[in-house]
């Protein structure tokens, strides 16, 4: 498959079975220039020990990895981009399932569809993985184009481009994607030297309600541990997998990631990784990973054997203000959804998503959808800003 644009006539477009055909070093290149901003999830280690353990690859786990390079006239990749033929719609957090039933019932077959994006992992970045260089917007019009032929040629009813950033969500506007919109709380370093400096910032009624559900967490002999890099041992990970499948087959019904893509993660990236571990009476009980970016910390997965009032909220939440409050962090990305979050200093933030559909009739239903949902998504937004701990009289502006 080849994609040729007016300045990069000989450009070749790849498509790549598995991430470790593709040289770490060449993909990190176009996923991560810049190490100060580092988004460990688009990485090669991250996306491999996915592909490694199993958790995604298989026909089984619904995500069957379908790679984009852009190579240049010097046979360089000078793009990427990690995608997925779905069989299904789990593990997106941008639902699509009305949009897939509606098509299904009017006659049409919505699945396999393509997907670029993380799995599992709902946390906002870049999609189209270009190196810098003159030619960077020359190179994200050849992979968008790669991508929608990849779909035709696939027969997939549609491409989606999921938590991308702004700046590529109204880039593919222009190629003419759909538009998306949803939302995620986001906690936001202003600066703060300490926890209380952070307090201080809210109303006071705020201020004593986190202080008492963090006394209220520890009340029981609890005590917290952080461990990070090099002392996360085998029997961490055992510990926190137990959390995750107890939380995940209670929420979910199916935990998406097995026992080995933890080793995985610590193998490749165990300095990336902070386990928040709960420990009673010489047992942990409960317990967060976070994975650590080059500006933020992100808060991935948490589970408890144990209930524990307000635990819930120390050990994801304000633990992790701490550590980025410490680690000098700009911001801790928590997870998809919750408004429980604002009152705990999670502003609202925008998500983006784009959506190449293929069938005319199903492109203008989901456009008028759309109309609608980003006019109700930006409305809710300016609303929940405004009603955030925050002191009034000094609340910053919602990102």
């Amino acid at each position: 498959m080849s994609a040729r644009g007016n300045e990069e006539p000989k450009a070749v477009a790849r498509v790549v079975p598995r991430i470790r055909e593709i040289e770490a070093g060449a993909w990190d290149a176009c996923a991560n220039p810049d190490l100060a901003a580092y988004d460990p999830f688009v990485s090669h280690a991250f996306l491999n020990a996915l592909e490694e353990s199993g958790t995604v690859g298989g026909r089984d786990t619904g995500w069957l990895p379908h790679h984009i390079t852009v190579e240049d006239s010097a046979g360089q990749i000078s793009a990427c981009m990690p995608c997925y033929i779905k069989l299904d719609s789990t593990g997106e957090y941008v639902f699509d399932y009305a949009w897939a039933e509606a098509y299904e019932r009017a006659g049409g077959r919505y699945y396999p569809k393509l997907q670029a994006a993380v799995p599992f992992t709902p946390v906002p970045g870049r999609r189209l993985l270009v190196k810098p260089g003159p030619k960077a917007e020359t190179s994200e019009v050849q992979l968008a184009a790669a991508a929608v032929e990849l779909s035709k040629r696939l027969g997939a009813s549609s491409l989606h481009v999921t938590f991308l950033t702004q700046r590529e969500w109204h880039r593919l506007a222009d190629l003419n994607f759909l538009r998306r919109m949803d939302q995620q709380f986001h906690w936001h370093n202003e600066g703060y030297k300490t926890f209380d400096d952070f307090l201080a910032r809210l109303s006071s009624r705020k201020r004593k309600t986190i202080r008492k559900e963090r006394a209220e967490a520890l009340s029981d002999g609890l005590s917290i541990e952080r461990i990070s890099g090099a002392d996360i041992t085998e029997a961490h990970w055992d510990a926190f997998y137990d959390f995750y499948m107890d939380t995940g087959s209670r929420k979910w019904g199916r935990p998406y990631l097995n026992r080995h893509f933890f080793s995985l993660l610590s193998e490749t990236m165990g300095t990336r990784c902070l386990l928040i571990m709960a420990k009673r009476q010489g047992c942990y009980v409960a317990g967060a990973l976070n994975v650590l970016g080059g500006e933020g910390l992100y808060g991935r997965y948490w589970g408890a054997i144990e209930h524990h009032p307000c635990l819930h909220f120390e050990v994801c939440y304000y633990q992790a203000i701490d550590y980025a409050i410490e680690a000098g962090l700009a911001r801790v990305e928590a997870g998809a959804q919750g408004e429980h979050k604002m009152m705990r200093g999670y502003r609202p933030v925008t998500t983006y998503s784009a959506h190449w559909i293929h069938d005319p009739d199903l492109r203008r239903a989901i456009a008028r959808y759309l109309d609608d949902e980003r006019s109700a998504v930006a409305e809710t937004t300016a609303f929940l800003a405004t009603r955030g701990p925050y002191r009034k009289d000094r609340a910053a502006d919602a990102r």
